[in-house]
């Protein structure tokens, strides 16, 4: 297996599963768009996250029960699993025949598609991506989720929140700060970004269901979103 080839993408669950509900002509698109570049030669890691379906869960149980945080993370992993064999299930044959729960162990398999879920407590879906890149000698990360861009402070709190095209880790990490909380709604774990600036890893965020962007990304042209750590 050619590990080099894979391209490592971290697919935000509010992606598949927004709050309104599954957008089943997108999905469609966004997994014809895959199947073209695996026609190509290409292989995809697609690690997906909990979104909303995780978040409700997380606060439903604060409120119901007092989770810590610890407790509270091990029920957004749950989520992600769920996410992330609806995904597997989307490719079929092609998809490696278990979603992968631990991002270190190693894996060998021929087929063009492997689909993951959360790991540990202390993180999002956005840290496994980041141990997966490495696993597969990737340099780069596709992060999708719903925004166009990274801003410096939040766009829904702040009229004068301005867009980021390129920054470097270091001036990133200030922006979203060093602590992970459950549920988070950050561009990206403090913890990924870390881990992802030790390994001179970077990561390129785009709208994902900007399905032109993606492709436009996907075949490392200029695209429609922020570049951290290039």
């Amino acid at each position: 297996m050619d590990r080099k080839k894979y391209k490592i993408l971290s697919v935000g669950g509010s992606i598949i599963i927004p709050k309104t509900g599954f957008d089943v002509g997108f999905l469609k698109k966004f997994r014809a768009l895959i199947l073209a570049h695996i026609k190509k030669g290409e292989r995809f890691v697609l690690v997906v996250g909990g979104g909303a379906t995780c978040r409700n869960y997380q606060a439903a149980a604060a409120l119901a029960a007092g989770l810590k945080d610890v407790q509270l993370d091990l029920l957004g992993i749950k989520a992600t699993y769920l996410n992330a064999e609806f995904v597997r299930a989307l490719f079929g044959s092609l998809a490696y025949e278990e979603i992968i729960k631990n991002p270190t162990l190693k894996i060998k398999t021929s087929r063009p598609i492997v689909v993951a879920g959360g790991w540990k407590p202390g993180a999002s879906t956005d840290y496994d991506a980041v141990l997966l890149a490495k696993q597969f000698g990737a340099k780069e990360v596709f992060n999708l989720s719903n925004i166009d861009f990274v801003y410096d402070k939040d766009p829904n709190k702040f009229k004068d929140a301005k867009k980021i095209i390129s920054a470097s880790w270091p001036e990133f990490k200030k922006i979203i700060g060093g602590k992970w909380k459950p549920g988070a709604n950050l561009p990206f774990d403090p913890k990924a970004a870390k881990t992802a600036q030790k390994a001179k890893i970077s990561v390129s965020f785009l709208k994902g269901t900007d399905l032109k962007s993606l492709e436009t990304a996907l075949s490392g042209r200029k695209f429609r979103g922020t570049i951290i750590g290039s």
